[in-house]
């Protein structure tokens, strides 16, 4: 199956062919994997001026695509992304690539579970998450259409299938017992840790937006107002927005991500990294298990 990031090149590269507004700026990552073009610039290990070209351009008129690991992208230079786009008010497409710990051999300063969480600190963001190859470029070719800012998460990991991609949750399973929403890639293993519970499955690509309405409309179907959150990234990362939404509402609320009490040093596998964080089958199982009090199926 191709993967994410090269269907994300592909679409760029077929969209700069008649958009003469795309620009592509990376800082190393993935210089091999774009052909050569006059609008493709690499400033080399610079991540800071990375984001600083990418909002020249846009500040120009062009439509920047921002592209390197996520940890390089997000944490290292958040000032820019916070003054260069932010502040300035200019739109641009942020790409990331390596997630939570996609490829942990690297080590973790390749590893970014905070990186949602960071663009919450940030207005007028919006952030997609896809859970399939197949969801990539209809959400590039949405974003490089727009003039907006941007943040896609791309990652190794992804479901067996796609589904259709859009602003809100889908509803992928209906029960009565509550509600779990898994983002992106989580939503396998999140249909598997469940199977044999009466609950509602929400899927999203899209979570800022955060689809409040969604969520209470799943919620009001339900016979118990209990919300399960499955996030590939930090645990909490959407918590306070699912309580907002939920506000009026009695409710019980958990939160699964990557836990925020565990500094990992054994780099391991990801598969290693899902179990010690909760988000395998068996994680996400007990915490079904213990939201809902029923049988949840494990691995």
């Amino acid at each position: 199956m191709t993967s994410m990031r090269q269907v994300f090149v592909d679409t760029v590269e077929d969209v700069m062919r008649y958009d003469p507004r795309v620009a592509v700026v990376l800082a190393e990552i993935s210089r091999d994997a774009f052909a050569p073009h006059e609008r493709v610039f690499n400033v080399g290990i610079r991540e800071q001026a990375l984001v600083g070209v990418g909002s020249g351009l846009a500040l120009s008129g062009m439509r920047p695509v921002v592209h390197t690991y996520a940890p390089f992208l997000v944490e290292r230079p958040f000032e820019q992304i916070k003054l260069d786009f932010g502040h300035q008010d200019v739109g641009g497409v942020l790409v990331s690539i390596g997630g939570s710990y996609d490829d942990p051999a690297w080590g973790r300063t390749h590893q970014a579970p905070g990186d949602v969480a960071l663009f919450d600190t940030l207005p007028g963001w919006t952030v997609r998450v896809p859970g399939h190859p197949a969801e990539v470029e209809p959400i590039i070719r949405a974003a490089l259409a727009g003039d907006d800012r941007i943040y896609v998460r791309l990652s190794l990991r992804h479901n067996a299938a796609p589904h259709p991609v859009i602003e809100g949750f889908t509803e992928v399973r209906r029960g009565r017992q509550g509600v779990v929403v898994a983002v992106g890639p989580m939503l396998d293993t999140v249909l598997e840790a469940s199977r044999d519970v009466d609950v509602t499955v929400l899927y999203a690509t899209t979570v800022r937006p955060f689809d409040a309405a969604g969520l209470q409309a799943a919620v009001h179907r339900a016979d118990q107002a209990d919300v399960l959150l499955v996030e590939p990234y930090l645990e909490g990362t959407s918590a306070h927005l699912a309580a907002e939404a939920l506000a009026d509402v009695p409710h019980r609320l958990r939160s699964l991500g990557v836990r925020r009490d565990a500094e990992l040093r054994a780099y391991g596998t990801a598969e290693d990294h899902d179990s010690a964080h909760d988000l395998d089958v068996l994680g996400i199982a007990a915490a079904v298990r213990r939201m809902f009090g029923h049988s949840a199926a494990a691995a």
